[in-house]
C-alpha cells in the first residue's frame, strides 16, 4: 500500500523535473535528491507492506513513509496551483498579474521549505530502512511464520462444524473424481476463503470407496509459504506409508535437490493409480512446479486441489472447465440450520431473537467459516438481553476487530488481501468506500480507479484495458462476486462479501485510506484521502482543520442538494480534491464551487436534475470523466473542448418505461470542434440532426473512441458517416438509431467495419441489411429495431462465430423465417418481437446449439409453436408473450398439441390479452399456473428482452 503511494509519488515528481524545469527553479536538486532516495526506499517497501501487520515496529516505519509521500504530493499540488492563474488583460489585470507575482514568489520559498524539510524525513527514513533490512535478515517473526500457523483454521474451525449440506457437494466431486477416463484428470475445487473447501475435499478423501478405488493417496498442504524441497520430501514420506514400504534413509531424502526428488516421486506413483491432494494452493507457478512430480500413467489418476484462484484451477485441468468445481456460498436455509445449530446448540431460535439472528446471518453472505464464528459469539450472548445481540449486528466490524473469537476468521479472510500484488491492493481497499449491499457499476469503478492513479501504465494497453484486467484478477482470486451479467458474459456490476468488506474497511480506516459517514456524529482523521458520505448530509462532521480529502462520494443522499455547498460542508475547501461523485443526489443546478477545484479528474452529476454546465468548467482541465447520464442537460457548452484530458463523455438520458418506444433516448448537442478531444474512449449520445454534416465527418478523427452513440441520424449523413467509422479501428461499440422510425439508416457505404466491434445497435429502417456485419467476426451483441427489411436477415446473421445475444423487433416484413443447421453456434438469447407478418418459424437440428433463453412476442399471425423447436437442447427460458390464443392452446398443459415440444424447458411462460387483462401463465413445477396483472408481465418482458 505504501509503495503504490511512493510510486505514484516518483512518478509525479520525475514528471514534474522533465516537463516543468522553469517551474521548480531553483528547487530542481532537492527534488532530485528526494526521488532518489524514495526510490531507495521503494523495493524495500513492497516486502515491507506485506510484513507490517506481523511486525509492529515496521507497521510505523511503513506509516510514516505513507504520511511523508502524501504530504509531498499535497505539497507539490498546491505549489503547482499558485501558477495556474489567469492573468487577464488591462490595467486591472496588469494589477492582478503583479499580486500573482508576488504570490508565485512567496510559493516558491514556501515549496523549497517544505521540499528541504521532507527531504530530512526521507533521508531518516531511509537510514530506518537499512536498520529493518538487517533485522529481517537476522530472522525477525515474518509474515511467512504467521501465516504459517493459521493458514489451516478455516478447515479445523469447519471440521468442528459438522457442516450441513456437504451431501450433494460430496456426491458431485465424487462423480467427476471417479469419472472413466484413464488419463490423469485433476479436479480443481475453487472459492473464496471460509467457504468448506478444505472439509469438503477431506470428506471425500476419507471415503471408503474412494480409498479402494485408489491404491496410492496423498493429502499436500501447500498455503500460500512453502519450501518446495520440504513439501516434496513429505510427499515422499506420505506415499511410503501407504504404500507400507520403509522410507529410505533421512540422510539420502535431505540430500536430494528439488528435480532428483521429482523424480523419484514420479517412479513412487508410475505403476499405480494414484490420487493427490494438493490443499490450498495459491499460484499457477506453484502448480507447475508440483505438477512435474506427478505422472500421467493412463491408470485414471486423479489430482484434486483447493485453491481461491480461479487461474491456478484453469491452468492446473489445461481450461477444461468441466472439471473444476466452483464452491458455492450456502443456501439461505442451509445458512439458517447451520447457524441454529451453533448459536442455540440444534434447539430453535427463540422467537424474540429471530428478527436479529436472520439479520446478522445476512453478512455472512453463506460463509460457513464466517456463520461458526458469529454464532460461537453469540451463543455466550444473554438470550434474555436482545441488546446484546443488536449491539454486534450494529458493531460487526468492531467484533470482528476486537473479539478473540472471530480472530481465526479474520486471518483466514484477510490472507486473500496480504496476497494481493502491491499495485492491486490500493484498488480492492478502493470498494471499501461503496455501501454495504450496493451494486457496485464496472465501468464506474474503473473510471473511479483511474482518477485515483491505481493503474499502472502498460505498453500497448489504453488505461481501461489495464483497469479491465485489474477486475478480472480480483475476481479470479474470488475477492469479488458478480451480481449482474451480460449475456455476452461482460460483468456489469460486483459486490464484496460484507464480512470482507469489513476487514478491508478496517485496512482502510488504519492507513487512513477512505473514511465512511453513515451515522451522526462519526469521525474521521484529518489525514484521511477519501471520504464516503451515506444516506444524508446532515451527520458530517464540519472540519475546521486543512481538508487533505482527494475525493468525496455520496451515496443515497435524501437530503435537498438545491444548495449543495462545499464551504458549508467543507469551511476550509476541498482545494485538492480529484472525485467528486454526486451521483443520485437531487441537484437543481451545477455547483458553482466546483469549477474551483482544478485537480478534478472525475466528476459525476448522473440522474440529477442539473440542466445546464457553465461556461466556467474550461477550468477543469484536468478532468478525464464527465458523467451527466440520466441529468437533463441537452447542450454543452463551447468551453468544454478545454477539458483535453476528457476521456470519457456520458450526457443522456432514456425513459425506462418507454424503453420499447422508438424515441426513448434523448442525447446532447455538442460544440462544433469535438475531434479535438483525442483521448475520449466513450462519447455517448450525439443527436445528430442538430448538426451539419460536417460533425460527422469530424468524429472520425476521434480514433482512440472505444464506444459511439449517434441518435436521430439523417439519411444523407450515412455516407459521411460510413467513412468517420471505417477510420475508428478501436471501435468496440457502435449506437446509431434514426430521427424517426420511417427514415433510413444508410450505413451500406462501408467496405468493412471496425476490426474488433464487439456491440452493435441498429434503431430505424434499413433498404437492405449492412452487408459488412456479416464479417463481424468478433461481433457478441446485435440489436435491430424498426428495421422494416424485406429479405430474410437471417441468411446473413447465422454465420456470425461469436454472436451470443440478438433481438430482432419489427425487423423483417415477411411471413417465415428458418434457423438452419449450424447457425448461430454460440447464440445463447434470442428475442423476435413484432415481426407482423410472420407465420412460420422453423429451426433445423443442430441450429442455435448453445440457445438458453428464446423470447417471442407480439407477433400477432404466428399460431403454431416453431418447428423444430424441441431440438434446442440447452434451452432453460421459453416466453411466448402477448400471442394468438390458437398457439397457447397448443402449449397448454391440457391442450394435448405441442406441449410435448418444451416439455425439457425448465420455465415456459406464456400470455394473451383477455377482456379483463392479461392472463399469463407458467409450465413450471409440472404445468401449475398462476395469473398476474399488466404491471407484472411488462416488468418481465423488459427485464428479461429490453435490458440492454
Amino acid at each position: 500500500m505504501a509503495e503504490s503511494v511512493v510510486t505514484f509519488l516518483v512518478f509525479k515528481l520525475k514528471t514534474l523535473l522533465e516537463e516543468e524545469v522553469k517551474l521548480l527553479s531553483g528547487i530542481q536538486v532537492q527534488v532530485q535528491e528526494v526521488v532518489d532516495e524514495l526510490e531507495r526506499i521503494q523495493a524495500f517497501l513492497r516486502v515491507a507492506d506485506a510484513k507490517e501487520d506481523s511486525d509492529p515496529q515496521l507497521k510505523v516505519w511503513v506509516d510514516q513513509v505513507r504520511d511523508v509521500a502524501h504530504e509531498m504530493e499535497d505539497a507539490l499540488d498546491k505549489f503547482r496551483h499558485s501558477y495556474s492563474h489567469d492573468h487577464g488583460h488591462g490595467f486591472r489585470a496588469s494589477l492582478h498579474k503583479l499580486s500573482c507575482i508576488i504570490k508565485k514568489w512567496k510559493a516558491r520559498r514556501q515549496i523549497a521549505a517544505d521540499i528541504e524539510g521532507l527531504k530530512y524525513r526521507v533521508t531518516s527514513l531511509s537510514k530506518g530502512q537499512e536498520r529493518y533490512k538487517f533485522v529481517d535478515q537476522a530472522g525477525s517473526t515474518s509474515s511467512r511464520q504467521v501465516q504459517h500457523q493459521f493458514y489451516r483454521g478455516d478447515a479445523i474451525l469447519l471440521e468442528e462444524a459438522e457442516l450441513v449440506a456437504i451431501g450433494d457437494r460430496k456426491r458431485k466431486l465424487f462423480e467427476l473424481l471417479m469419472k472413466e477416463e484413464s488419463t490423469r484428470q485433476v479436479v480443481p475445487i475453487v472459492g473464496m476463503g471460509g467457504l468448506g473447501k478444505t472439509t469438503l475435499v477431506k470428506q471425500l478423501y476419507e471415503d471408503a470407496k474412494v480409498k479402494k478405488h485408489f491404491k496410492v493417496h496423498a493429502w499436500i498442504t501447500v498455503s500460500r509459504s512453502f519450501q518446495m524441497n520440504k513439501l516434496l520430501r513429505h510427499m515422499i514420506h506420505q506415499i511410503f506409508d501407504v504404500i507400507r514400504k520403509p522410507v529410505p534413509q533421512d540422510e539420502e531424502i535431505e540430500s536430494m535437490d528439488d528435480n532428483q526428488l521429482r523424480e523419484r516421486i514420479k517412479k513412487l506413483l508410475q505403476h499405480s493409480r494414484y490420487l493427490i491432494v494438493l490443499d490450498d494452493l495459491w499460484n499457477r507457478a506453484d502448480w507447475d512446479a508440483i505438477n512435474h512430480a506427478m505422472p500421467n500413467n493412463n491408470r485414471g489418476s486423479r489430482v484434486m486441489l483447493t485453491t481461491r484462484n480461479v487461474n491456478v484451477a484453469s491452468a492446473s485441468c489445461l481450461g477444461n472447465l468441466e472439471m473444476i468445481y466452483r464452491l458455492e456460498p450456502l443456501s439461505p436455509e442451509d445458512s439458517w440450520t447451520l447457524f441454529c445449530k451453533k448459536t442455540f446448540h440444534g434447539e430453535s431460535c427463540l422467537p424474540n431473537l429471530e428478527k436479529y439472528c436472520r439479520s446478522i446471518l445476512s453478512k455472512c453472505g453463506g460463509l460457513p467459516l464466517a456463520i461458526v464464528a458469529i454464532s460461537a459469539v453469540l451463543a455466550t450472548k444473554d438470550k434474555t438481553n436482545v441488546d446484546e445481540w443488536t449491539a454486534v449486528y450494529g458493531s460487526i466490524g468492531a467484533e470482528i476487530q476486537e473479539n478473540d473469537q472471530l480472530d481465526n476468521m479474520k486471518k483466514v479472510l484477510y490472507l486473500s488481501f496480504s496476497d494481493l500484488p502491491y499495485h492491486l491492493k490500493s484498488c480492492f481497499l478502493y470498494l471499501s468506500i461503496f455501501p454495504d449491499i450496493y451494486k457496485i457499476d464496472h465501468m464506474r469503478l474503473i473510471r473511479l480507479w483511474l482518477a485515483e492513479g491505481f493503474i499502472m501504465e502498460t505498453e500497448g494497453k489504453t488505461p481501461e484495458e489495464v483497469a479491465q484486467s485489474y477486475l478480472k484478477e480480483l475476481w479470479d482470486r474470488s475477492l469479488i462476486q458478480a451480481t449482474e451479467t451480460a449475456t455476452d458474459g461482460r460483468v456489469k456490476s460486483y459486490r464484496i462479501h460484507d464480512l470482507l468488506r469489513e476487514i478491508i474497511i478496517l485496512k482502510s480506516r488504519e492507513q487512513n485510506f477512505a473514511a465512511i459517514v453513515k451515522e451522526q456524529g462519526t469521525m474521521w482523521s484529518d489525514k484521511v484521502r477519501r471520504l464516503s458520505i451515506v444516506n444524508t448530509l446532515q451527520n458530517v462532521q464540519k472540519k475546521r482543520t486543512p481538508s487533505k480529502l482527494r475525493s468525496l462520494l455520496i451515496f443515497g443522499v435524501e437530503d435537498s442538494l438545491n444548495e449543495f455547498s462545499i464551504p458549508k460542508l467543507f469551511p476550509t475547501g476541498l482545494q485538492l480534491l480529484t472525485v467528486l461523485d454526486l451521483q443520485g443526489a437531487h441537484l437543481q443546478v451545477f455547483p458553482k464551487e466546483v469549477v474551483k477545484l482544478v485537480f478534478l479528474k472525475y466528476l459525476s452529476l448522473r440522474n440529477s436534475k442539473v440542466k445546464q454546465i457553465p461556461s466556467s468548467i474550461k477550468k477543469l482541465r484536468n478532468l478525464e470523466t464527465l458523467d451527466l447520464k440520466h441529468s437533463h442537460v441537452v447542450e454543452l457548452p463551447a468551453e468544454i473542448l478545454n477539458l483535453k484530458q476528457l476521456r470519457h463523455l456520458l450526457v443522456y438520458r432514456y425513459e425506462v418505461e418507454s424503453y420499447a418506444r422508438f424515441n426513448a433516448k434523448y442525447g446532447v448537442k455538442l460544440p462544433a470542434g469535438i475531434c479535438s478531444l483525442q483521448y475520449l474512449q466513450k462519447l455517448c449520445f450525439i443527436e445528430a440532426n442538430q448538426y451539419s454534416g460536417a460533425l460527422m465527418s469530424e468524429i472520425g478523427r476521434m480514433n482512440q473512441l472505444r464506444r459511439l452513440g449517434i441518435l436521430k441520424l439523417r439519411k444523407e449523413d450515412g455516407v459521411t458517416l460510413c467513412s468517420s467509422i471505417q477510420k475508428m479501428t478501436n471501435l468496440r461499440s457502435l449506437s446509431v438509431s434514426s430521427a424517426e422510425m420511417d427514415e433510413l439508416i444508410d450505413l451500406s457505404y462501408m467496405s468493412c467495419a471496425p476490426e474488433f466491434l464487439r456491440r452493435l445497435y441498429l434503431t430505424g429502417r434499413l433498404a437492405n441489411l449492412p452487408h459488412w456485419i456479416s464479417s463481424l467476426q468478433n461481433l457478441v451483441r446485435l440489436f435491430l429495431k424498426w428495421s422494416r427489411l424485406k429479405e430474410d436477415p437471417l441468411v446473413h446473421l447465422q454465420g456470425l462465430p461469436n454472436l451470443v445475444h440478438l433481438e430482432l423487433l419489427q425487423v423483417f416484413d415477411g411471413e417465415s423465417l428458418h434457423f438452419e443447421a449450424g447457425g448461430f453456434p454460440r447464440l445463447k438469447l434470442l428475442g423476435i418481437d413484432k415481426l407482423d407478418e410472420l407465420q412460420s418459424v422453423s429451426i433445423d437440428k443442430g441450429a442455435m446449439p448453445c440457445l438458453e433463453k428464446l423470447i417471442i412476442q407480439r407477433c400477432e399471425s404466428l399460431k403454431k409453436v416453431p418447428y423444430g423447436i424441441e431440438h434446442l437442447n440447452r434451452l432453460k427460458l421459453l416466453e411466448f408473450f402477448d400471442m394468438p390464443n390458437e398457439l397457447i392452446m397448443l402449449l397448454h398443459p391440457d391442450g394435448g398439441g405441442d406441449h410435448w415440444k418444451v416439455a425439457h424447458v425448465p420455465a415456459v411462460y406464456y400470455s394473451y390479452w383477455r377482456n379483463d387483462g392479461w392472463d399469463v401463465y407458467s409450465l413450471v413445477n409440472e404445468g401449475e399456473s398462476f395469473n398476474t396483472g399488466t404491471s407484472a408481465v411488462r416488468k418481465l418482458f423488459r427485464n428479461i428482452l429490453w435490458k440492454a
